[in-house]
């Protein structure tokens, strides 16, 4: 039985970014995006917080969230059914005062009042777009031993080129920070500074009862985003301290970064590093054991359950029900579920959403710096 954590309580943002990779959120949202052959990008975050014991968890859903409701359903996969705590879902006007959001400020606006009802003392807010497999209790230590009234989490790395060439609009912003023993002493919004950065992973924490006050604060300014119109002016009031991450990190930023952060799974290197620690879990589809069968040829494949393969796969990622007729050829590809690449047809840096079709015979190549990508239910 997993003992559970009357500390904490967790805040999911599953509609951050989504501008980022239109689409692919065309009928979803960002935390429902399928990843790696099996899973959702949310079930990273959510198996993350129940391994940490976190037991009371809300998804603040904004637009585009069927498809979420239909994978979390109950929460059960997560240990999330539970008397008291479990899994909450607030989509837009779920009270009467409710609306949809654009902000985290916002966001929180909306739940002032679930808020004050919870009695953890602290609350853990984390985005969707970023794939790991974190530890919230380390997290969480870390940030009451330094006393902090706000912790961030970051990671070092360099700004990938997508993010610094994109467009900022009000769905776009992202932050660096510079650091000086421990403690933010500057954000930047959007930096295009070259090399390795403390890149934000927005992940927080802060106390509960804190949290309600800054929201209240900001949202009669008409303030909307926690990072730059709550901490950024208020850097020198607050103890904004961060917690520095040092495992696998995959950030969905466009559909470049979504097919190499991927691909980059086919390498033991990598994808060891991000599920050696506790499992992730994911909704379970009932279904036969992949088959090869005679006459297949398969290469450093990720290939989910219930898939046939008759024809030549290389260098892929196979989401659930995929089948592959004979004398197809796939090559570098991530074909979602339920995709069917019919006899002879040969296709090369392309990814299909759900339930597509190629069809016999048909020829199809991007390359590696521009896959094709297909939208669900079409057939070509």
């Amino acid at each position: 039985m997993v003992k559970s954590n009357t500390s904490a309580l967790g805040i999911i943002f599953p509609n951050s970014y989504d501008a980022l990779v239109p689409e692919l959120v065309n009928v979803r949202l960002m935390a429902s995006i399928p990843f790696a052959s099996r899973y959702r990008l949310i079930d990273f975050i959510l198996s993350s917080m129940t391994h940490s014991n976190i037991d009371n968890i809300t998804v603040m859903v904004n637009n585009n969230y069927h498809s979420l409701m239909d994978h979390l359903d109950s929460g059960r996969e997560w240990d999330l059914v539970r008397k008291n705590g479990g899994l909450h879902i607030f989509p837009p006007f779920a009270e009467k005062e409710s609306k949809p959001y654009i902000g985290r400020v916002t966001a929180l606006a909306n739940i002032l009042d679930f808020l004050r009802d919870e009695k953890e003392k602290y609350v853990i807010m984390t985005d969707t777009n970023i794939v790991v497999n974190f530890d919230f209790s380390a997290m969480l230590k870390a940030h009451i031993e330094s006393g902090a009234d706000v912790t961030i989490a970051y990671n070092e790395q360099e700004l990938p080129e997508s993010v610094m060439n994109y467009q900022a609009n009000d769905r776009g912003f992202y932050y660096t920070f510079d650091i000086e023993e421990g403690r933010v002493k500057k954000i930047y919004v959007n930096s295009r500074t070259p090399g390795v950065q403390n890149f934000a992973m927005n992940i927080f924490i802060v106390e509960r009862e804190m949290l309600i006050d800054m929201v209240n604060t900001a949202f009669v300014r008409g303030q909307e985003f926690f990072e730059r119109d709550v901490l950024l002016p208020q850097l020198n009031k607050l103890n904004v301290q961060v917690y520095k991450y040092d495992g696998y990190v995959a950030r969905i930023s466009d559909m470049k970064s979504y097919f190499e952060e991927n691909m980059k799974l086919l390498d033991d290197y990598n994808l060891d590093a991000l599920f050696s620690g506790p499992p992730i879990y994911t909704k379970i589809r009932d279904d036969n054991p992949t088959r090869y069968i005679e006459g297949a040829k398969v290469q450093n494949v990720m290939a989910a359950d219930g898939c046939v393969i008759e024809g030549e796969v290389e260098n892929s990622v196979i989401f659930r029900g995929v089948k592959i007729a004979k004398g197809a050829k796939v090559k570098n590809c991530i074909l979602m579920q339920d995709t069917v690449v019919e006899a002879g047809a040969n296709v090369e840096y392309l990814i299909t959403d759900k339930n597509v079709t190629i069809t016999a015979g048909k020829e199809m190549k991007g390359t590696d710096t521009f896959p094709v990508y297909i939208s669900k239910f079409q057939k070509v």
